[in-house]
């Protein structure tokens, strides 16, 4: 069972690579424009393979167009990328969007706001405090 898993994960790896290089190179629809192959989930009898793919837009109609270019040459896809690997079965290729990366920049996003504003709270409450310590000082 473990060999059956890692030749699946192996697989995945040279499927993930060739069909970056081919979606780079070949695929000249510019509904998908600039796509990067981000992890390949194959199935344990090679029937299918998840390709989880970002694109450089972030809006949502876009996005559901360029997958849908991407699934409607699937087929294409797939005959292109047979030819670079020796496989007796090549997987049926199923497009899904990752939206972990964006995701991953908004979290990151909202992280660093949150710093500023504690560090502008930090800054203001040390002014403060030096501004009373300045009164209490006059007073003496």
């Amino acid at each position: 069972m473990a060999k059956e898993f890692s030749r699946t994960r192996r697989i995945g790896q040279q499927l993930q690579q060739e069909l970056a290089q081919v979606l780079h190179r070949d695929i000249k629809d510019p509904r998908v424009g600039m796509v990067t192959v981000n992890d390949v989930e194959v199935s344990r009898d090679l029937s299918y393979a998840k390709v989880f793919v970002t694109f450089f837009e972030e809006d949502e109609k876009i996005v559901a167009e360029k997958l849908e270019a991407l699934s409607s040459a699937a087929g294409y896809i797939r005959s292109l990328v047979a030819g670079r690997m020796k496989l007796r079965v090549m997987p049926e290729l199923r497009f899904i969007y990752d939206a972990s990366l964006v995701e991953g920049m908004r979290m990151s996003n909202l992280v660093t706001r949150v710093i500023h504003n504690d560090e502008a709270k930090q800054k203001k409450a040390n002014r403060d405090e030096q501004g009373e310590d300045k009164d209490q000082q006059g007073e003496d």
